[in-house]
Protein backbone atom coordinates (compact mmCIF):
# COMPACT_ATOMS: atom_id res chain seq x y z
CA UNK A 1 0.00 0.00 0.00
CA UNK A 2 1.33 3.37 -0.80
CA UNK A 3 2.16 5.93 2.17
CA UNK A 4 0.00 8.83 1.58
CA UNK A 5 1.06 12.34 2.96
CA UNK A 6 -1.59 14.79 4.85
CA UNK A 7 -1.21 17.46 5.91
CA UNK A 8 0.18 21.04 4.52
CA UNK A 9 3.03 21.20 1.97
CA UNK A 10 6.01 22.87 2.92
CA UNK A 11 8.89 24.43 0.47
CA UNK A 12 11.14 24.85 3.70
CA UNK A 13 14.48 23.08 3.30
CA UNK A 14 17.25 23.07 5.74
CA UNK A 15 17.20 23.62 9.53
CA UNK A 16 15.88 26.33 12.58
CA UNK A 17 18.34 28.66 12.80
CA UNK A 18 19.09 28.39 16.58
CA UNK A 19 20.39 24.32 15.20
CA UNK A 20 22.86 26.02 12.94
CA UNK A 21 24.40 28.93 15.23
CA UNK A 22 24.21 26.87 18.79
CA UNK A 23 26.85 24.30 16.91
CA UNK A 24 29.01 26.93 16.11
CA UNK A 25 31.85 28.35 17.62
CA UNK A 26 31.40 31.73 19.09
CA UNK A 27 27.30 31.05 18.32
CA UNK A 28 28.57 31.77 14.40
CA UNK A 29 29.19 35.36 14.73
CA UNK A 30 30.36 36.67 11.54
CA UNK A 31 29.09 33.69 9.32
CA UNK A 32 26.92 33.71 6.80
CA UNK A 33 23.47 32.29 6.37
CA UNK A 34 20.95 32.00 3.42
CA UNK A 35 17.79 31.79 3.79
CA UNK A 36 16.31 28.83 1.21
CA UNK A 37 13.13 30.85 0.25
CA UNK A 38 15.06 33.38 -0.92
CA UNK A 39 17.45 31.67 -3.12
CA UNK A 40 14.96 31.81 -6.17
CA UNK A 41 16.18 35.19 -6.66
CA UNK A 42 19.46 35.87 -9.20
CA UNK A 43 20.58 38.47 -7.11
CA UNK A 44 22.37 37.42 -4.06
CA UNK A 45 20.35 37.00 -0.34
CA UNK A 46 22.32 36.15 2.87
CA UNK A 47 22.42 37.06 6.41
CA UNK A 48 26.14 37.97 8.70
CA UNK A 49 25.78 37.24 11.74
CA UNK A 50 26.73 40.49 14.32
CA UNK A 51 24.56 39.27 17.39
CA UNK A 52 22.91 35.72 18.88
CA UNK A 53 20.76 36.02 22.00
CA UNK A 54 18.70 33.10 23.16
CA UNK A 55 15.12 33.86 23.81
CA UNK A 56 13.28 33.73 27.69
CA UNK A 57 12.38 30.68 29.03
CA UNK A 58 9.83 29.62 26.81
CA UNK A 59 6.00 29.92 28.23
CA UNK A 60 4.77 28.04 25.26
CA UNK A 61 6.02 24.59 23.92
CA UNK A 62 6.17 25.75 20.35
CA UNK A 63 8.42 28.84 20.88
CA UNK A 64 11.91 26.87 22.18
CA UNK A 65 12.74 26.79 19.06
CA UNK A 66 13.67 30.67 18.43
CA UNK A 67 16.47 32.86 18.71
CA UNK A 68 17.34 36.38 18.65
CA UNK A 69 19.54 37.69 15.93
CA UNK A 70 21.13 40.74 15.12
CA UNK A 71 22.52 40.23 11.44
CA UNK A 72 23.75 42.58 8.11
CA UNK A 73 21.27 41.28 5.73
CA UNK A 74 21.39 41.35 2.02
CA UNK A 75 18.41 41.07 0.12
CA UNK A 76 18.05 40.64 -3.51
CA UNK A 77 21.98 42.88 -4.07
CA UNK A 78 20.66 45.73 -1.58
CA UNK A 79 22.14 45.99 1.39
CA UNK A 80 20.00 47.00 4.56
CA UNK A 81 21.52 50.43 6.15
CA UNK A 82 20.96 49.41 9.45
CA UNK A 83 21.46 45.93 11.44
CA UNK A 84 18.45 44.07 11.53
CA UNK A 85 16.81 42.05 14.54
CA UNK A 86 15.48 38.88 13.68
CA UNK A 87 13.56 36.35 16.01
CA UNK A 88 10.20 36.11 14.94
CA UNK A 89 11.04 33.49 11.71
CA UNK A 90 14.07 32.02 13.07
CA UNK A 91 12.28 28.99 13.84
CA UNK A 92 11.41 27.60 10.77
CA UNK A 93 13.67 24.82 9.55
CA UNK A 94 14.64 26.86 5.95
CA UNK A 95 18.45 28.33 7.14
CA UNK A 96 21.43 26.86 5.45
CA UNK A 97 24.90 27.63 6.66
CA UNK A 98 27.30 29.19 3.66
CA UNK A 99 30.91 27.24 3.69
CA UNK A 100 33.41 29.85 4.26
CA UNK A 101 35.00 28.31 0.80
CA UNK A 102 31.89 29.48 -0.58
CA UNK A 103 31.31 32.93 1.61
CA UNK A 104 32.96 34.51 -1.44
CA UNK A 105 30.61 33.56 -4.34
CA UNK A 106 27.52 35.32 -2.13
CA UNK A 107 30.70 38.43 -1.29
CA UNK A 108 31.27 39.25 -4.93
CA UNK A 109 27.99 38.82 -6.38
CA UNK A 110 27.63 42.23 -7.43
CA UNK A 111 24.35 41.93 -9.36
CA UNK A 112 21.77 44.47 -8.85
CA UNK A 113 18.31 44.40 -8.93
CA UNK A 114 16.88 45.96 -12.26
CA UNK A 115 14.62 49.52 -11.45
CA UNK A 116 10.68 48.20 -12.70
CA UNK A 117 8.78 51.65 -13.68
CA UNK A 118 4.75 50.80 -13.29
CA UNK A 119 2.77 52.35 -15.14
CA UNK A 120 0.16 55.54 -13.75
CA UNK A 121 -2.80 54.08 -15.42
CA UNK A 122 -4.73 51.15 -16.33
CA UNK A 123 -7.80 50.43 -18.56
CA UNK A 124 -11.08 49.95 -16.68
CA UNK A 125 -12.95 46.36 -16.69
CA UNK A 126 -15.00 46.12 -19.77
CA UNK A 127 -18.22 46.22 -18.53
CA UNK A 128 -17.13 49.28 -15.84
CA UNK A 129 -15.50 51.04 -18.95
CA UNK A 130 -18.77 50.61 -20.80
CA UNK A 131 -21.02 52.10 -17.96
CA UNK A 132 -18.69 54.77 -17.41
CA UNK A 133 -18.79 55.55 -21.17
CA UNK A 134 -22.69 55.57 -20.61
CA UNK A 135 -22.79 57.90 -18.07
CA UNK A 136 -20.50 60.27 -19.98
CA UNK A 137 -22.79 60.64 -22.53
CA UNK A 138 -26.05 60.95 -20.89
CA UNK A 139 -24.23 63.98 -18.74
CA UNK A 140 -23.62 65.26 -22.16
CA UNK A 141 -19.71 64.85 -21.68
CA UNK A 142 -17.75 63.83 -24.89
CA UNK A 143 -16.12 60.67 -24.72
CA UNK A 144 -13.11 61.23 -26.99
CA UNK A 145 -11.10 57.94 -25.66
CA UNK A 146 -11.74 55.10 -23.08
CA UNK A 147 -11.94 55.82 -19.41
CA UNK A 148 -8.71 55.31 -17.31
CA UNK A 149 -8.67 53.93 -13.81
CA UNK A 150 -5.61 55.93 -11.98
CA UNK A 151 -3.64 53.31 -9.59
CA UNK A 152 -2.35 54.04 -6.21
CA UNK A 153 0.78 51.89 -5.05
CA UNK A 154 2.00 51.21 -1.55
CA UNK A 155 5.68 52.17 -1.97
CA UNK A 156 6.63 51.40 1.21
CA UNK A 157 9.29 48.88 0.89
CA UNK A 158 10.45 50.44 -2.44
CA UNK A 159 13.74 50.77 -1.69
CA UNK A 160 14.24 47.31 -1.71
CA UNK A 161 12.01 46.13 -4.61
CA UNK A 162 13.30 49.04 -7.23
CA UNK A 163 9.70 50.13 -8.47
CA UNK A 164 8.96 53.13 -9.51
CA UNK A 165 6.23 55.23 -10.81
CA UNK A 166 6.87 56.13 -14.58
CA UNK A 167 6.99 59.71 -15.08
CA UNK A 168 4.54 61.69 -16.87
CA UNK A 169 5.22 60.23 -20.90
CA UNK A 170 7.44 57.69 -19.85
CA UNK A 171 6.58 54.10 -20.58
CA UNK A 172 6.64 51.78 -18.25
CA UNK A 173 8.63 48.35 -18.40
CA UNK A 174 5.77 46.55 -16.37
CA UNK A 175 2.48 46.13 -17.76
CA UNK A 176 -0.69 44.91 -16.14
CA UNK A 177 -2.99 43.63 -17.98
CA UNK A 178 -6.68 42.92 -16.09
CA UNK A 179 -8.68 42.30 -18.97
CA UNK A 180 -10.30 39.10 -19.70
CA UNK A 181 -8.73 37.69 -22.61
CA UNK A 182 -8.22 33.98 -24.47
CA UNK A 183 -5.39 33.08 -22.26
CA UNK A 184 -6.58 34.36 -18.84
CA UNK A 185 -8.44 31.09 -16.77
CA UNK A 186 -11.83 33.22 -16.90
CA UNK A 187 -12.24 33.31 -19.74
CA UNK A 188 -15.02 30.56 -21.07
CA UNK A 189 -13.71 27.24 -22.82
CA UNK A 190 -14.98 26.45 -25.96
CA UNK A 191 -16.51 23.13 -23.84
CA UNK A 192 -18.44 25.59 -21.32
CA UNK A 193 -19.97 27.51 -24.16
CA UNK A 194 -21.33 24.80 -26.12
CA UNK A 195 -22.96 22.59 -23.04
CA UNK A 196 -24.84 25.22 -22.36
Amino acid sequence: MPIKFIGRTTDFKGKPLWEILGNLKDFGVGRLVIRNRFQRYPEPCYMKILKVAAMPPPDKPHTDRKVIVLVERVFRGLKSPKPVQMDSATYKADYMLVPKDQEHLYLENNKSPEEKILPRTTDLPPLLSQIIARQMKARGDKVSEEPKLTLKYNFEGASIKSYRLAEEGESPTVKLNFSVDESSVFFPKLEETTSK
